[in-house]
């Protein structure tokens, strides 16, 4: 059954973008659910038809027209998982290199959510039921944590806590070049390339983005960093990495071909063959959205990735 929603922009929205509006005053609905509500035509501004960018002012009436969640076409399988932690709300997986997340046209099956739909059976589906129990993604390569909502109440939570960014995110990255200091911030918008349509770009008019990091290891002419997004946009650390010319290494989209500039053999080797992005999501801290109680977890680096970060040691004067 279709769900009428009539909204009114409060003054301390005034100025805002359609979509961002709708988000604010809807924490149920993630951005790009309401860019979805949007496209499909089922939101009205004042009466008319708008797009996601259009800017709202204190008063302005919003209709929302929302219909029921989609049926989830999508099969269980029996998929292992390396499960961290589980209680009834949530679940932490640790997420192997080349797992798709959620099903779409090219991997319609063996994904993440296929093997959560064989070993929880009921899942929450705010936001959308193509990805029941997702509230952030990794990409395929990138290994680590990820946190799954069992129940709406756990997703809800969780998605008002990511979009406060009141999670707090460590990947441990592999990057070449030495960036000279010990700490730095990547402050650069983030969007669509404007040609390459599968790649993420540093854009003036993009998403606001954000990353704190820390050379925990200089390996030479490669570092060893401790990144800490503050946002969360698609391909953030890989791009803001690159940006600054510490593209991490084994990069397919962002890195190029960075290890010839190595000047030792055996680190130029190592890195030229690592088969993907060297990330991984160490840790996560956040409040429980249920219980209240903080809690933080934790994931072994990956084999592949302290199988090169050795190697670089063992090559390093």
């Amino acid at each position: 059954m279709t769900t009428h929603h009539n909204l009114q922009v409060p003054p301390e929205l005034e100025g805002a973008r359609l979509d961002r509006c709708l988000a604010e005053l809807n924490p149920e609905w993630t951005r790009s659910r309401v860019r979805r509500l949007i496209d499909a035509g089922h939101v009205r501004l004042n009466q008319e038809p708008a797009k996601p960018s259009a800017t709202v002012h204190h008063g302005d009436r919003i209709v929302v027209d929302e219909p029921p969640l989609e049926t989830l076409d999508a099969e269980a399988e029996d998929i292992p998982l390396d499960i961290v932690f589980e209680d009834d709300d949530l679940l932490l997986v640790n997420k192997p290199a080349g797992l798709v997340i959620h099903p779409a046209a090219g991997n319609p099956s063996g994904t993440l959510v296929n093997a959560l739909l064989h070993h929880c059976r009921d899942l929450s589906g705010i936001g959308g039921v193509e990805r029941p129990g997702i509230v952030h993604r990794l990409d395929k390569d990138t290994t680590g944590l990820l946190v799954v909502a069992k129940t709406d109440r756990a997703h809800l939570g969780l998605s008002i806590a990511f979009r406060n960014r009141k999670v707090h995110k460590t990947y441990l990255a592999v990057c070449f070049g030495e960036p000279g200091k010990p700490d730095g911030v990547v402050d650069a918008p983030i969007d669509r390339h404007p040609r390459e349509r599968q790649r993420m770009a540093v854009v003036t008019e993009g998403r606001p983005a954000r990353t704190l990091y820390h050379v925990d290891e200089e390996l030479g002419g490669v570092s060893l960093i401790s990144c800490h997004p503050v946002t969360g946009r698609t391909h953030q650390i890989r791009v803001h990495m690159a940006h600054i010319g510490h593209a991490i290494v084994g990069d397919p989209l962002y890195a190029g071909r960075q290890w010839r500039n190595l000047a030792d053999p055996r680190t130029q080797t190592a890195c030229r063959s690592f088969p993907r992005q060297a990330l991984h999501a160490r840790r996560l801290e956040f409040t429980h959205p249920v219980t209240g109680e903080e809690v933080l977890f934790e994931a072994p680096v990956p084999d592949d990735l302290e199988g090169l970060v050795m190697t670089l040691r063992a090559a390093t004067p």
